[in-house]
């Protein structure tokens, strides 16, 4: 049995759950089963896929969660302390009893896909699959054939919603499951809000996420999208976020990857109009035999528009990164400014990266700039810090904490940015004064 038999097999089992769907879902369905059936799993061969390898996910047997129950207390342990409204998942299944979505301001509306579809399935069916389709990966094929849950998020106009919105998905031990989650954000002409997505789970769990998130940002309107990846070590985790962005518009993504066995994340933003503006941070994890692999791809397809690209990976024992990013100047954008910049860190001799960072430009009047660059800590700074009374793992904790430090520093979540310290420096002996103590350190990394 081929391995994407074995995805389909478990589709047509579960298709008795589709029967009363509306027509065009059940259109979408298909072409996503079939797209997926012609395309197969990708393998090293191609291009796009020339460093990961998915067989891992492609020969695994993987089943359909039928509940989202979770305990509330394990719940509390990995949920972030941020006051915030909050829709959560388990395995892909809506979590109502995790989630606080009562008192949403007027003008948002926060919704579990499953429900948005009961409400008003032809307001979801225009926007869902406009930015992704099922012939952007077998992945995308892959998530539409199984679209089943997700998070619906629609701002209005002129709207500032004051508290961050948490799209918070929970993996569980035990059987492997996979999910496929379908995220939609619209945010109205001149709006502001704050998107996170969330993965975590119990410390055992083996399973696979595969989600699609389309953003379209109307013009003027302003988000902010955090994607905090910290699932278990055992997890699966690939992703597609397509993003559009009418004029005077700026998203700002903060991708933050730090768990999972594989973790592959394709981001692309599209700058559709004047003044349109792009931020992509990025901070990957990896230690043990983690595979991390980022591709981003900024389209600036008219003219003044602005991307800025900062992505740093660290990596320690035999773990494996990867970063393609590419800036793309459609012919006549004049104007345009693009800057890219890739840092890699390795902590091991056995550490391995592989960047590819990328400009393509059909225009001549740009300004843009990428660069990647890998190293080690520098002894000497290391030796430095020990001269201060500081032990060796402590003053390794630091410089990784401060070449991290560029990213960090644009987090303005101190919740998210103290998970990240974590997991990248260890809990850092609070006798220090650690502000200064990082201070010092990002001069010596210098």
């Amino acid at each position: 049995m081929s391995d994407t038999q074995t995805f389909l097999d478990t589709l047509k089992t579960r298709s008795v759950n589709y029967s009363g769907e509306p027509s065009w879902i059940a259109a979408r369905r298909q072409a996503g089963a079939a797209r997926f059936e012609a395309m197969g799993f990708p393998t090293r061969r191609d291009e796009e896929w020339k460093y990961t390898d998915v067989r891992a996910i492609a020969q695994g047997h993987f089943k359909l969660a039928d509940d989202g129950e979770f305990s509330q207390a394990q719940a509390a342990t990995l949920t972030l302390p941020v006051e915030a409204y909050r829709l959560s998942f388990v395995d892909g299944v809506f979590a109502p009893k995790l989630s606080d979505i009562d008192a949403l301001p007027q003008g948002v509306q926060v919704l579990p896909l499953s429900k948005a579809l009961e409400e008003n399935h032809e307001a979801v069916g225009g926007p869902l699959g406009r930015l992704t389709s099922v012939d952007f990966s077998a992945f995308a094929a892959l998530n539409t054939a199984f679209m089943e849950e997700g998070a619906v998020v629609r701002i209005a106009p002129n709207t500032v919603v004051d508290k961050p919105i948490i799209l918070q998905f929970l993996s569980r031990e035990g059987e492997a499951v996979m999910c496929h989650p379908r995220i939609l954000v619209e945010a109205g002409g001149r709006s502001e809000a704050t998107v996170i997505e969330h993965y975590a789970g119990e410390a055992n769990a083996a399973n696979f996420t595969n989600v699609v998130a389309e953003l379209m940002l109307d013009r003027g309107a302003i988000l902010t999208h955090y994607k905090l990846q910290e699932a278990p070590i055992g997890d699966f985790h690939v992703a597609s976020i397509h993003v559009e962005q009418s004029r005077d518009s700026v998203y700002t993504s903060y991708n933050l990857n730090l768990g999972g066995a594989l973790a592959r994340n394709d981001i692309i933003a599209d700058l559709n109009g004047e003044n349109a503006y792009t931020n992509l941070y990025g901070l990957f994890f990896g230690q043990g035999r983690q595979h991390v692999d980022n591709h981003t791809k900024v389209n600036h397809n008219a003219p003044l528009t602005f991307s800025n690209e900062n992505y740093k990976g660290i990596l320690g024992d035999r773990a494996h990164g990867v970063f393609n990013g590419r800036v793309y100047v459609k012919r006549d954008s004049q104007k345009i400014e693009g800057f890219q910049s890739n840092q890699n860190l390795l902590l091991s001799d056995r550490a391995h990266i592989d960047a590819k960072p990328e400009l393509e430009i059909y225009a001549d009047d740009v300004k843009c700039s990428h660069g990647t660059t890998t190293g080690q800590l520098d002894e000497e700074a290391v030796y430095a810090l020990r001269t201060r009374g500081i032990d060796e793992a402590t003053a390794r904790g630091l410089l990784t904490l401060a070449f991290a430090g560029e990213v960090l520093e644009q987090v303005t979540l101190d919740e998210i940015s103290e998970r990240v310290e974590l997991a990248v420096a260890g809990k850092l002996p609070e006798r220090f004064n650690l502000a200064g103590l990082v201070e010092i350190a990002a001069a010596l990394n210098e």
